[in-house]
């Protein structure tokens, strides 16, 4: 089977040249769809031999299938630009490549957080839906997350050996200005939902967070930026649930 690697993009110039770099060998060819960025990105994008088409932005699940329809082969590795392959990860790939058992494979994600590789705080392995042959799937729009669906719900999904590493938070003001965003769409998707919120899940949520992700799965064997995720992931739970009370009041 070959392989196209599929990217989609808006100002990545940080952090493509390590996302396509790790795909060398692996590629059959490398599509990015970028949203018009006013950087360096589509120009790094070519540098490494990829087809660049600018498109402009109409959510995560459109983008994505979007880019997987330009696509020059049915098998896909669908990337986000602050991802890299292990060489682990990308042997195990090869050997797909060579043998498919499954039409579509999650992937072990292990995220950088400010330097530091978060391997506890329910953070890992955090499973990804990477690589998958499109003519059995489609992605799907969430508010929050977009998630790739199967055709089939019993298509069993093969596991990938090595890890997806992740460059998301360079800073805590990253990580703080990202649960502004998402947990905002949240809310909205809950009230949309006609849930609500009351007073004892504003309090008590963010306590059972924290003592869950710092204790029971082990938040604190990331030192001190495992206990600041906690802490953090205690502060998501209450804006989360403190604004589904308040929109539903309203």
């Amino acid at each position: 089977m070959r392989i196209s690697v599929v990217v989609i993009t808006f100002n990545e110039e940080k952090n493509l040249a390590r996302c396509l770099g790790s795909v060398a060998g692996l590629a059959d060819e490398i599509v990015v769809v970028d949203s018009f960025s006013a950087d360096n990105t589509q120009a790094i994008a070519v540098s490494f031999g990829a087809r660049v088409i600018s498109h402009l932005f109409e959510g995560y699940a459109r983008q994505k299938n979007y880019a997987t329809a330009l696509a020059s082969h049915d098998w896909i590795l669908s990337l986000d630009a602050d991802e890299v392959l292990t060489d682990t990860l990308k042997n195990s790939i090869l050997a797909v490549k060579n043998n498919p058992a499954h039409n579509v494979y999650r992937i072990p994600r292990l995220t950088n957080y400010c330097g530091r590789w978060i391997k506890h705080c329910g953070w890992y392995p955090d499973y990804q839906t990477r690589l998958y042959n499109r003519t059995c799937g489609i992605w799907q729009d969430l508010k929050v997350h977009e998630y790739w669906k199967p055709n089939d719900e019993n298509d069993v999904k093969g596991t990938l050996k090595g890890d997806l590493l992740h460059y998301s938070f360079d800073s805590i003001g990253t990580h703080k200005k990202k649960i502004e965003k998402y947990t905002e769409l949240a809310a909205l998707a809950a009230i949309e939902k006609g849930k609500s919120a009351g007073i004892l899940k504003v309090i008590f949520s963010p306590v059972w967070h924290f003592i869950s992700e710092y204790f029971f799965r082990l938040g604190f064997l990331d030192g001190y930026y495992g206990f600041v995720i906690c802490r953090l992931s205690a502060y998501s739970a209450y804006l989360k649930y403190s604004r589904i009370r308040n929109y539903s009041r309203k």
